[in-house]
């Protein structure tokens, strides 16, 4: 083997070692899924719209599991709760009869008390069981949605809207938000080439309120607060010998990321058109989870990056392999790529976490 072809062979793997095996095996997955669009008779431009659709809708869930990350919690699979302080605003919103954008907006207002509230229990959960927080938080979140099965029929609604119709007590499984905020940052600024012919629609409001929450997480890391988090999750021992109060910032990252998991239902909400409760939130950890570890995350390490990379990767997965691969093999496998990718992703994260503190 000669000196270049040693050269270039050094250089495939420091990118494998960089963006990661997994990664790259998934990214030339999807990029084959989008060569083959066309030859399985698929639009290309509607596609790149539902990757864009579904990344604009999934975003924010997945930047909930950064705070967390960050302060040595683990990964959040109890965002559930953070799901159903959304789903509290989003219903009150609409109880209070707010409409349009100001629906949305006060929605975020409404839930935010909410959030703090069961974070700040969250929190101090988890303060009690270090080492553990990510099998805890998992049945937090199954838990406390079996919970609020219950609460959505015992608190006293009674906007026609959104109660049961037959009844009158109790909420509806699903009900639709045209009249509220459906798409109200979708079509925020967005870009629509059908009238030229070409089938794409660019949601710019989702992107640009995904693009400013980014934005902001990554400053509130690089403050003295933020930085005292990655400190507490690197080594909570150093952290506390340098007069860090740990469980303190360990609460405020839940805090946050109990926050972020609200905001991002609501910003899913707007682009699907609909509010689902009961059992709806029960494994959106999962989607969530997978999304930032194929983006490169561990347990004890995210950034902004990985949010961004694992979101397409993973719901361009999602959106491009039923349309591709039914139509090539006429067998619907979408389901079981989907399960395979996510959970596969979750165990080959917790068997790095030994790795990582190496």
């Amino acid at each position: 083997m000669d000196k270049s072809e040693r050269l270039q062979q050094t250089r495939l793997n420091q990118l494998v070692n960089t963006y990661g095996l997994p990664r790259l095996i998934i990214t030339g997955f999807l990029i084959f899924l989008f060569i083959m669009a066309p030859v399985a008779g698929a639009d290309f431009p509607t596609q790149i719209t539902n990757v864009l659709n579904r990344f604009g809708w999934n975003a924010v869930l997945v930047l909930a599991m950064v705070p967390m990350v960050h302060s040595g919690c683990g990964l959040n699979f109890g965002i559930p709760l953070g799901i159903l302080a959304g789903l509290l605003g989003a219903t009150l919103s609409i109880q209070f009869g707010f409409t349009g954008a100001l629906s949305f907006v006060m929605a975020i207002v409404i839930s935010t008390p909410f959030a703090v509230l069961f974070g700040g229990g969250y929190g101090a959960l988890l303060n009690k069981i270090k080492g553990g927080e990510m099998m805890v938080a998992t049945y937090v979140g199954f838990s406390s949605v079996s919970f609020m099965c219950i609460m959505w029929l015992m608190i006293p609604y009674t906007h026609p809207s959104i109660v049961m119709a037959y009844t009158g007590v109790g909420l509806r499984n699903m009900f639709s938000l045209d009249n509220f905020y459906a798409n109200v940052l979708s079509d925020f600024l967005k870009i629509d080439l059908n009238p030229i012919g070409v089938n794409l629609v660019i949601p710019t409001g989702s992107l640009l309120f995904i693009a400013l929450l980014c934005f902001l997480m990554w400053a509130f890391l690089h403050t003295k607060t933020g930085t005292a988090m990655t400190a507490v999750g690197s080594n909570p021992t150093f952290a506390k010998a340098s007069g860090i109060n740990v469980d303190r910032i360990r609460m405020l990252s839940v805090i946050l990321s109990t926050w972020l998991g609200a905001v991002g239902i609501l910003v899913y909400q707007q682009g699907f058109g609909f509010v689902q409760l009961y059992m709806a939130p029960f494994n959106m950890a999962i989607p969530a989870v997978a999304a930032i570890l194929i983006g490169g995350a561990s347990v004890n390490k995210a950034s902004i990056g990985n949010v961004v990379i694992g979101t397409i990767l993973f719901q361009g997965l999602v959106t491009m392999t039923p349309t591709v691969i039914n139509s090539l093999i006429h067998i619907d496998i979408s389901e079981v790529i989907r399960v395979i990718v996510s959970n596969g992703m979750v165990v080959y994260a917790l068997t790095r976490k030994t790795e990582g503190g190496k």
